[in-house]
C-alpha cells in the first residue's frame, strides 16, 4: 500500500514537472511590436531581459491567452507616436465577449515612454497592471474598457499629455454603457502627476464597484482629479441614468496641485453610493473640491478643511452626508439659505427647475468640536 502510495506521488511530481510556463525573451535590438506579432501560441510568460532599452514603432498586440505574463525587468521601453502600447483591439461586441476569457499581467517596467497610450487593454477579466512608470502618452497613460475585475497597482503616470488614467465602457460596436464596463476594478497606490496640458489625472465612466486607496494626483493644474460619471450618451448637462452602476469608493486621496474646474466630480444615478473617505487636499483652492450632479454622496473622515473650500452642487435637493469630519464643514439648516449658499454647499450653476437650494437630503453628523 506505502509502495503504491509513493508511486501515485512521484507520477504527480512527473506531470506537475511537465506543465511549466513557457518563456519568451524579447531579443535585443528587436521591435517589440513586430515580436508580439509573431509570438508562438504557446507563450504563458514574456521576459524583457535581453537588453535594458527597447523600442516600438507600433501597437502591442497581445494574443487571445487565458493567461499572458508580461515581465518588464525594469528596462525602459520607448513608443513611437502613433503606438497604443500593449493593446488588444476589439472588433464588436461579440468578439469582446470571447476575449473576456483572456487575462494579462504587465509589470516591471521601469518606465514606458511616449506613444498615444502606454495600456490599452480591452475585454479581459482580472488582469493586472502593477509597479510601472508610464511617462508622456498623447492621449491616455492607460485606458481600460470593459476589464473586470482589473487592478493597478503601484503605478507612476508622469506628464500625461491629455488624460492620466481611465476606466470606462466599450467603444466598439454593440458596446454600451450597460454592458461593457470596468466593474469591480481597484486602483492601488497610483500617482498621476500632471502636465500643463493634463485634462483630467483619473476617469471614471459607466462603472461600477470601482475602488480607488493611496491615490495621488498633482504636478500642474488639470479640470478635474477625479472625473466620475455614469451618463449613458456623455452628456454631462444632466443627472446621469445608468441603472447597473450601483457605487464608487475613494479612500486616502492626496491633492497636491490647483484644479481649474473642480478636484472630484460627481455625477452618478439616483441610487448609486459614492463613498469619499480622508481626502486631503493640500492648500487653498479656487474651484471647488467636489462638484456634484448626483448620487448618494458619503464623505467622511476629512480631517483637514480649508476656510475657501466649498461643496458645489448642480441639483437643488443634493443627496449628501457629511460623516466625522473637520468641524468647519458646516451645512445649516434650510433657514439660512441665503443667495443658494449653506455653510459650505453652494448652488452652482443649476440644471433647469433647481434654482433653489433645499436640505432636506442634506446631513452632517459626528462633526468634530
Amino acid at each position: 500500500m506505502i509502495a503504491s502510495r509513493l508511486l501515485l506521488c512521484a507520477a504527480g511530481l512527473s506531470l506537475l514537472g511537465t506543465a511549466r510556463a513557457t518563456e519568451y525573451v524579447v531579443p535585443a535590438g528587436s521591435d517589440v511590436g513586430a515580436f508580439f506579432a509573431k509570438l508562438p501560441a504557446d507563450a504563458t510568460y514574456i521576459s524583457f531581459s535581453a537588453a535594458a532599452k527597447y523600442r516600438s514603432s507600433g501597437d502591442i498586440v497581445l494574443p487571445v491567452a487565458r493567461l499572458l505574463i508580461i515581465d518588464g525587468k525594469g528596462c525602459t521601453l520607448t513608443l513611437g507616436a502613433p503606438s497604443n502600447g500593449f493593446t488588444d483591439p476589439v472588433v464588436d461586441m461579440g468578439d469582446a465577449m470571447k476575449r473576456t476569457a483572456s487575462r494579462y499581467v504587465i509589470k516591471d517596467f521601469g518606465q514606458i515612454v511616449g506613444g498615444r497610450k502606454a495600456i490599452d487593454l480591452q475585454a479581459t477579466l482580472n488582469s493586472v497592471v502593477e509597479n510601472c512608470e508610464l511617462v508622456s502618452q498623447s492621449q491616455a497613460a492607460i485606458d481600460l474598457r470593459f476589464c473586470l475585475m482589473a487592478r493597478l497597482s503601484n503605478i507612476l503616470v508622469t506628464n500625461p499629455k491629455y488624460q492620466g488614467i481611465m476606466l470606462r465602457q466599450g467603444d466598439w460596436k454593440g458596446a454600451t454603457g450597460t454592458n461593457s464596463q470596468c466593474n469591480s476594478s481597484v486602483l492601488d497606490q497610483c500617482r498621476v502627476y500632471a502636465s500643463q496640458t493634463t485634462a483630467n489625472a483619473y476617469t471614471i465612466l459607466n462603472s461600477g464597484g470601482v475602488r480607488m486607496t493611496n491615490c495621488i494626483s498633482e504636478g500642474s493644474p488639470v479640470d478635474y482629479d477625479v472625473f466620475l460619471s455614469a451618463t449613458l450618451d456623455g452628456d454631462e448637462s444632466r443627472p446621469a441614468t445608468n441603472s447597473v452602476v450601483k457605487s464608487f469608493m475613494l479612500s486616502d486621496f492626496h491633492i497636491e496641485h490647483q484644479v481649474r474646474k473642480a478636484s472630484i466630480y460627481v455625477n452618478m444615478p439616483t441610487k448609486a453610493v459614492v463613498e469619499l473617505e480622508n481626502v486631503y487636499w493640500n492648500g487653498p483652492q479656487k474651484a471647488p473640491v467636489i462638484y456634484y450632479t448626483g448620487g448618494q454622496l458619503n464623505v467622511s473622515n476629512i480631517g483637514w478643511w480649508n476656510p475657501g473650500f466649498y461643496i458645489a452642487t448642480r441639483v437643488s435637493a443634493p443627496r449628501i452626508n457629511i460623516l466625522r469630519a473637520h468641524s468647519d464643514m458646516t451645512v445649516d439648516d434650510k433657514k439660512a439659505v441665503v443667495n443658494d449658499r449653506s455653510g459650505i454647499l453652494r448652488l452652482v450653476d443649476p440644471l433647469p427647475n433647481n434654482t433653489v437650494l433645499k436640505l432636506p437630503y442634506v446631513r452632517v453628523r459626528d462633526r468634530s468640536m
